[in-house]
């Protein structure tokens, strides 16, 4: 409990001193200095003469924050959307794409852990497209499947499963022969066995993967987003920066490392309740 507090102190004063570092960087200077006049245009005419920061305060991004959160759901048209809305396409991409990948790679790392054939097979497959970036995939998925959303799902989907896979191969892979004998010796069907002895001593080291998947499937929605466009967290810091919104950009990023975090909790979560102390 102690240790607890200290490191919730400690993690308090880190932000306390990073916020104070921002602030003495954007505080406002008495030299002035020319400029060019298109610049002016674009960051306002104060912070182009040096006058003020082109870079937000921490009480610019605490405004901004605060209209968002006044308002997360509204939608004024295909370019005006609050950040929950975008936030809420985003999530539902990555869960989407996250779940159709479970499906796929949970039973045939189930195929691949228990035979050794399998696993002969499939590897070269495996090690030739894991090392493949998700995003390489999305040009080929938007020229076939013609459809932005779809294509983000499977972009995903690409990113999710191989780590999935590989997991539960190796917990599969790895359950103890002392188990796997004893129900050998009670004649328990290849089913049960799966269901009732191999599936409960893996599934540490498959939430492992997919706690790793989640993660991963997050990053990449930003990227897929800001390539494709339309909505979405990425494409809503994307459209900040073209309209030079700084303080904007800041709040998109602070909503995706916010959603990443409670992602990763929910998943972590899960896997300490299957997690079982020998």
């Amino acid at each position: 409990m102690r240790t607890r507090l200290m490191a919730g102190l400690l993690s308090v004063l880190i932000l306390a001193l990073g916020v104070g570092a921002w602030h003495l960087a954007t505080l406002p200077r008495s030299s002035a200095q020319v400029v060019d006049s298109e610049y002016a245009k674009l960051v306002g005419a104060q912070a182009a003469s040096g006058a003020r920061s082109a870079f937000p305060t921490p009480a610019d991004l605490g405004r901004q924050l605060a209209e968002h959160v006044k308002d997360p759901f509204y939608d004024r048209g295909p370019n005006d959307k609050g950040i929950g809305v975008q936030l809420a396409y985003s999530i539902g991409r990555v869960l989407l794409g996250f779940l159709l990948a479970a499906l796929v790679a949970i039973p045939v790392g189930f195929l691949v852990g228990m035979s050794p054939l399998a696993y002969r097979a499939l590897d070269p497959f495996i090690q030739v497209l894991k090392p493949i970036s998700p995003l390489a995939w999305m040009p080929l998925a938007l020229f076939t499947l013609k459809d932005s959303d779809v294509s983000s799902v499977f972009v995903i989907f690409v990113c999710s499963i191989w780590p999935m896979l590989i997991n539960t191969a190796f917990g599969v892979a790895s359950v103890r022969r002392d188990w796997l004998n004893v129900a050998k010796t009670l004649e328990v069907s290849p089913v049960r066995k799966a269901f009732a002895v191999i599936l409960p001593a893996a599934a540490p080291t498959i939430m492992t993967g997919m706690r790793i998947s989640i993660g991963i499937a997050w990053l990449v929605i930003v990227a897929a987003e800001m390539l494709v466009g339309g909505t979405g967290i990425g494409y809503f810091v994307w459209n900040e920066w073209n309209n030079l919104s700084i303080a904007n950009i800041l709040s998109g990023i602070l909503a995706i490392g916010l959603v990443g975090m409670l992602l990763d909790f929910l998943v972590a979560r899960l896997q300490r309740m299957v997690t079982y102390v020998e």
